[in-house]
This record gives C-alpha cells, sequence and structure tokens, in this order.
C-alpha cells in the first residue's frame, strides 16, 4: 500500500507548490495591474487638462500652423 500512495504523494506536494507559485505570481500581476490603471488614469487626466487649456485646438479640427 506504501508504494501505492507514495507516488500520489509526491504528486500532491507538486500541486501544492505548483499552486502556491501560481497564487504568488497572480498577486504580483494585480498590483502590476493595479498600478499600471493608475498611471493611466493619471495620464487622461493630464491629457484632457492639456487639451482644456490649450482650448480644445485638436478636438475643433483647426490645422496647426505648419500644414
Amino acid at each position: 500500500m506504501s508504494e501505492f500512495l507514495k507516488p500520489l504523494e509526491e504528486k500532491i506536494a507538486y500541486l501544492e507548490r505548483h499552486v502556491v507559485e501560481q497564487d504568488k505570481a497572480m498577486l504580483e500581476l494585480a498590483g502590476d495591474l493595479a498600478r499600471l490603471r493608475k498611471e493611466v488614469q493619471k495620464m487622461r487626466d493630464r491629457l484632457t487638462t492639456s487639451a482644456a487649456g490649450e482650448g480644445g485646438g485638436a478636438s475643433t479640427g483647426e490645422r496647426p500652423p505648419h500644414y
């Protein structure tokens, strides 16, 4: 019976370690995603404030002076 259980116990140990490693990776990715979302929101805010500060020239369809 012990010969039958040993390979199963090894597989379970391997799978448990694998799950722990995946959990760590998922937490790291979730942190990266949250950080990137904040950065994108800051960039959007900067873009809207700069467009509003310029009078929205880009949205009026006017060509820049170098054309």
